[in-house]
């Protein structure tokens, strides 16, 4: 998510799992694939191989030091093609949820990793209707455990 210039280059990197539509929000000082691709590389490491398959990225600079997580954690990369929002749909609602906290006038370079916390906490303890009512974090955690066993 992009915020209006003059408020500086800091951005935030949306990580959304598709299947329980879990979400980890990353606050990044610049546009720089290394810084973004590192803190990408960190929010995922930990996770068990089979919640870390793959990951698809929209066609931004700041990805294109893709091959690197493939390399260090072992995930597939894949690209959405350009002009084609709608293979990114879940991306595109979260993203819109999250802006009720981040709006593009808000300048986020004050915002701690901890109040970020706060925002995906918020959008993952949120029940949807897609997901029979249940939260996003009841059906991440049901999923890890699944996939455990």
């Amino acid at each position: 998510m992009l915020f209006k210039q003059k408020l500086g280059q800091s951005n935030v990197t949306s990580l959304v799992e598709r299947v329980s539509r879990f979400t980890v929000i990353l606050k990044n000082p610049n546009k720089r694939t290394k810084p973004v691709m590192g803190k990408i590389m960190d929010a995922i490491r930990d996770l068990p191989l089979f919640a870390r398959r793959s990951i698809t990225f929209d066609r931004g600079t700041e990805f294109v030091s893709w091959p690197h997580l493939q390399a260090e954690i072992g995930t597939q990369t894949w690209f959405c093609d350009p002009s084609s929002p709608w293979q990114k749909g879940t991306f595109e609602n979260t993203n819109r949820r999250a802006r009720r906290w981040l709006s593009r006038k808000r300048d986020i370079r004050g915002m701690t990793d901890h109040d970020m916390k706060q925002i995906c906490d918020r959008l993952n303890n949120t029940p949807r209707k897609c997901l029979g009512w249940k939260t996003k974090a009841e059906v991440f955690r049901e999923k890890m455990l699944e996939g455990m066993q």
